[in-house]
C-alpha cells in the first residue's frame, strides 16, 4: 500500500489570497543565510505588533507573508496561536530558520494596525526597502495612541447613549446612560489594582451598571419626574452594548472560517467567558432590584419590558443613533481620525438595512442582521481599501450598532424573574431561548460582516487605482 505524499508547505500565493498584498512579488529562489534571518525578524515584528493591536489570525499571515516576500524569501510557514506567533523559512543553504513571538497581551489600537498597513503596502510596491520598513516600524511602536483614557471613556459612555436612543430611549433616560456608564468606568478603575480576569471585571462592571440603571429609575421617580419602565431596560441594553466583547467575537468567527481553528476556538472560549462574566453580573443586578420590589411592595420593574422591541424606535432616532454609535465606536477602538466619519456613515447604512428589512419587509431579526452584516463587510471593505486601510478597522466599531443588547437583556429578565415570585408565563426555558436568539444574532454579524469581506476582496486593487508589482497569486 503507497502512502500518501507528506505534507508540503503551502505556497506564498496562497497565503497572500485575499489580501490587499495579493500582488507581492515573490522570489523565485531561496535567500541567504542573513538576508533570511533579517526577513524573518522583521516579519515576526510585524505580526507581533499586529496580534498586539487585535487583528485577526488570517490579517497576520496575509501581512507576515508579503513582508517575507519583500524582503527575499520565497517560502515561509506562519503559525499562530491565541498568544504565539512562529515563523520558518529555508535558506539557500538548506538550514532552517525559525523564530518565535509570545503576545501574551492585546489592546485595541486600530490605528496602529493601519500604520502597519500602510507600512506592508508600500514594502509589498516595493516603494521603499526592508531597511525603511523596518526603521518605520521602530518608529509605529513608539507612537502614542491618539486618544487619551478620558477621550475613550467618554466615548463608551455615549455609545452607550446613542444605543439607548436607538431602541427607543427617552432624552432623560440618554443622559442617564452616560452617567451610568461613567459611574462603572470610575469603578473599574478602583479596582485595577487588582488586575483582575475579564470574567470578574465585567461580571462587576455588570452588576454595578444594572444597579446604577435601577437607581437611576428610583431617583427620577423621587425626583417627580419618573422615567418608564422602558427607559430602565434601554439604559440596562445601552450598557450592555458598551461592555459586550464584540471585536473579540468577529476575530474568533474569522479565524475559524479561514482555517485557524485552535486559535479561533481560544478567542471564541475567552469571549464565551467575557459575556458569562456580563450575564451573571446583570443577572445578579435583576435579581437584587426584584428583591428591592418586594420589600417595598412595587411593580419596580414589572414583565411589561419583555413587549420591548429593537425597532419600537421612530426611523430618524435610530438613524441618529447609529450614526453616534459609529463615530464613538471609532474612538473606543483607538481609531484614526480619518476613518471617524466613514465608520460613523458605514454604521448609519447597515442600521437602515437592517432596519428596512425588519420594519418594511417584514424579515425577522436575525436574518436582517446577517444581511446588514454583509452589506457593512462588502462596503466596509471598499471604503477601507480606498482609505488605505484594512477592512477590520472600519467594520468592526460600524457593527457595534447591529449588537442585541436589549435581545440580551429580556433573555435575563426572563431566567431571573422566573426563579422568583414574578406572575405570567416566564419560565427559565424562555430565557434561554432568548438568549440563543442573542447568540444567532452575535454569530450573524461576525459571519456576515466576513462573508462581505470576501465578496469585496476581488477589488482591492481597482479601488486603489494600483498596477500589480508583480505574480504574487490569483486575485
Amino acid at each position: 500500500m503507497v502512502g500518501d505524499s507528506p505534507t508540503e508547505p503551502m505556497p506564498m500565493a496562497d497565503l497572500l489570497r485575499r489580501t490587499p498584498y495579493r500582488d507581492t512579488r515573490i522570489p523565485g529562489e531561496a535567500a541567504e543565510d542573513a538576508q533570511v534571518r533579517w526577513a524573518l525578524d522583521l516579519a515576526a515584528r510585524v505580526g507581533e505588533l499586529m496580534l498586539r493591536c487585535g487583528a485577526g489570525a488570517p490579517q497576520v499571515v496575509g501581512s507576515v507573508a508579503a513582508v517575507a516576500a519583500s524582503a527575499g524569501v520565497d517560502v515561509v510557514e506562519v503559525d499562530v496561536t491565541l498568544q504565539s506567533l512562529i515563523v520558518q523559512a529555508t535558506s539557500a543553504t538548506g538550514r532552517p530558520h525559525t523564530l518565535l513571538r509570545v503576545v501574551r497581551r492585546t489592546r485595541h489600537d486600530y490605528a496602529r494596525l493601519v500604520a502597519v498597513h500602510e507600512l506592508v503596502e508600500a514594502l509589498a510596491a516595493r516603494e521603499i526597502d526592508s531597511v525603511e520598513a523596518d526603521r518605520r516600524l521602530r518608529e509605529i511602536k513608539r507612537r502614542r495612541r491618539p486618544f487619551p483614557v478620558w477621550a475613550v471613556s467618554l466615548a463608551s459612555a455615549v455609545l452607550a447613549s446613542a444605543v439607548a436612543v436607538m431602541i427607543g430611549a427617552s432624552p432623560t433616560a440618554a443622559v442617564a446612560t452616560v452617567l451610568v456608564v461613567l459611574a462603572v468606568l470610575g469603578v473599574g478603575r478602583l479596582y485595577a489594582g487588582l488586575a483582575l480576569p475579564e470574567f470578574y471585571s465585567n461580571a462587576i462592571n455588570a452588576l454595578v451598571a444594572t444597579v446604577l440603571a435601577g437607581a437611576a429609575y428610583a431617583g427620577s421617580t423621587a425626583l417627580g419626574s419618573p422615567m418608564s419602565e422602558d427607559d430602565f431596560a434601554f439604559i440596562v441594553a445601552g450598557g450592555i452594548v458598551a461592555m459586550l466583547p464584540g471585536r473579540s467575537m468577529a476575530s474568533s468567527i474569522e479565524d475559524v472560517l479561514f482555517g485557524f481553528p485552535l486559535t479561533g476556538a481560544g478567542r471564541l472560549l475567552a469571549v464565551l467567558v467575557a459575556l458569562m462574566g456580563l450575564i451573571i453580573g446583570i443577572g445578579a443586578g435583576l435579581s437584587v432590584m426584584l428583591l428591592l420590589t418586594e420589600l417595598v411592595d412595587t411593580a419596580f420593574v414589572s414583565p411589561s419590558v419583555l413587549e420591548l422591541r429593537t425597532d419600537q424606535a421612530s426611523v430618524v432616532a435610530a438613524l441618529a443613533g447609529a450614526l453616534v454609535v459609529g463615530l464613538s465606536g471609532a474612538v473606543t477602538v483607538q481609531s484614526r481620525a480619518r476613518l471617524i466619519v466613514p465608520t460613523g456613515l458605514l454604521s448609519v447604512g447597515a442600521a437602515a438595512i437592517g432596519a428596512t428589512l425588519q420594519r418594511g419587509v417584514g424579515i425577522g431579526v436575525i436574518a436582517a442582521t446577517g444581511l446588514a452584516a454583509v452589506a457593512l463587510g462588502l462596503v466596509g471593505r471598499v471604503v477601507a481599501a480606498r482609505m488605505d486601510a484594512p477592512a477590520m478597522v472600519v467594520v468592526v466599531p460600524a457593527s457595534f450598532a447591529l449588537l442585541p443588547g436589549l435581545t440580551i437583556f429580556r433573555g435575563l429578565y426572563e431566567l431571573v424573574a422566573a426563579g422568583g415570585s414574578s406572575p405570567g408565563s416566564l419560565t427559565i426555558q424562555s430565557g434561554l431561548t432568548t438568549l440563543l436568539s442573542a447568540g444567532a444574532i452575535l454569530l450573524a454579524i461576525a459571519t456576515g460582516t466576513v462573508f462581505g469581506e470576501i465578496l469585496a476582496s476581488r477589488w482591492d486593487g481597482s479601488v486603489r487605482g494600483e498596477r500589480p508589482a508583480g505574480r504574487g497569486g490569483d486575485p
